[in-house]
């Protein structure tokens, strides 16, 4: 069962930028589509971006404009560029298939904070 790690997290001002990155312990070229979740204090977690392996991604309203994700097979891995970071972004986010499946990594803290 393919397990994810995902890093590149940490504070930042807002309008500042940070790049995530998903390492998952197996091939993640037969899983179609890949997505990026983050759940926030007190909220459900919620996909924000997905990619699948024909290159459809979609966003979430809340990001669409400002965030990128990306998958490179090879590497068996799964990134997330934040741009224009807002303190509403502030989560724990996390990767995983879509739909999800297996456990969940430990995710990685995104605090947009002054």
């Amino acid at each position: 069962q393919v397990q994810f790690v995902e890093s590149g997290g940490g504070l930042v001002q807002p309008g500042g930028s940070l790049r995530l990155s998903c390492l998952a312990s197996g091939s993640i070229f037969r899983i179609n589509a890949m997505g990026w979740y983050r759940q926030a204090p007190g909220k459900q977690r919620e996909l924000v971006a997905a990619t699948t392996s024909v290159g459809i991604i979609t966003y979430a309203d809340s990001v669409k404009g400002r965030f990128t994700i990306s998958r490179d097979n090879a590497k068996n891995t799964v990134y997330l560029q934040m741009n224009s970071l807002k303190v509403e972004d502030t989560a724990v986010y996390y990767c995983n298939a879509v739909p999800p499946r297996g456990g969940w990594g430990q995710g990685t803290q995104v605090t947009v904070s002054s």
